[in-house]
């Protein structure tokens, strides 16, 4: 899930650039972000439902400075990519096999991020092939169902998607809580929440609400660096049950302050920063990809 409400800045940072990024699996709307020196490493962002990829903008300028190449896409049926009226292109395996194209499409190992929704989607990639990825960020991602407070949105949400438009729904949530933007702004996020398929979100809230709790089959990838960020009043996750996710997996934790389920735009700063340490922290990729062992953090 995200916070898009939050968001009231979209203009890209110099040396940033709206894409596609062109995969075997399809092409995908993309944002790209490069130092002008040779990166340090390149990250994959994955946004949240109901997300976009401008949600990482907040982050690029860091990342960049910080010596990354960062790339944020739209997921299938989000924002910029299309996709189609059929539920079987929104079921998990086709969203874990468009992203491990998506990394086979940057032509180098990865450090993948992925919020909320798209952390999960994240952890189900790394699970079916790990190796494609340096390391695995978890940001404001739960083990398993949301809780239950967003759960009950979701299921209102879920009802209004087969009885009602896009807009429609759009004019509700603007009524039980306006955009937190500029009047310009708010019609972006309307145009972003209007090019959002209604498939997508459909299957995509149905396994927000009904998840498996994955945690021990990913602390079984030993191998891979694992780092758990979130903010300190999330809510969409108890913070509690984030951080006993993380002791779960021997993951890096990042508890970000006076942020909630979007440490990303709430405050990119610290956000930014806490990345940056982490993937500075790992061993540097061989010629042959990833490393093959890594130290957990907690």
């Amino acid at each position: 899930m995200s916070d898009e409400t939050s968001l009231s800045v979209f203009a890209l940072p110099a040396g940033a650039r709206r894409t596609t990024l062109p995969t075997r699996r399809g092409a995908f709307a993309a944002l790209e972000a490069a130092p002008g020196t040779a990166a340090r490493g390149t990250v994959l962002l994955l946004p949240g439902y109901t997300g976009s990829k401008d949600e990482f903008i907040p982050l690029l300028s860091a990342l960049v400075d910080a010596g990354y190449r960062a790339v944020a896409v739209d997921g299938r049926g989000q924002d910029g990519t299309t996709g189609p009226d059929d539920e079987a292109a929104y079921a998990q395996e086709a969203l874990v096999a468009d992203v491990l194209a998506q990394a086979e499409a940057l032509g180098t190992p990865v450090h993948l991020l992925g919020h909320s929704m798209g952390g999960q989607v994240a952890r189900a990639a790394v699970l079916t092939d790990r190796r494609p990825f340096l390391s695995l960020t978890l940001m404001s991602s739960g083990p398993a169902e949301v809780g239950e407070e967003r759960g009950l949105l979701l299921k209102l949400l879920l009802d209004a998607l087969v009885t009602m438009t896009m807009q429609q729904i759009w004019d509700v949530m603007q009524e039980l809580k306006p955009a937190a933007a500029t009047p310009a702004d708010t019609e972006i996020l309307r145009q972003r929440w209007l090019r959002n398929s209604p498939v997508q979100l459909r299957v995509a809230g149905a396994r927000l609400l009904e998840g498996p709790d994955r945690t021990e089959e990913l602390a079984a990838v030993t191998a891979l660096p694992l780092h758990v960020l979130y903010g300190d009043r999330d809510d969409a996750w108890a913070p509690d049950l984030l951080a006993d996710m993380a002791r779960r997996l021997g993951a890096h934790r990042t508890v970000v302050a006076d942020a909630e389920h979007s440490p990303n735009i709430q405050q990119p700063a610290a956000t930014a920063a806490a990345l940056t340490r982490f993937w500075d922290g790992l061993p540097a990729a061989g010629p042959d990809g990833p490393p093959d062992g890594s130290t957990r953090r907690s």
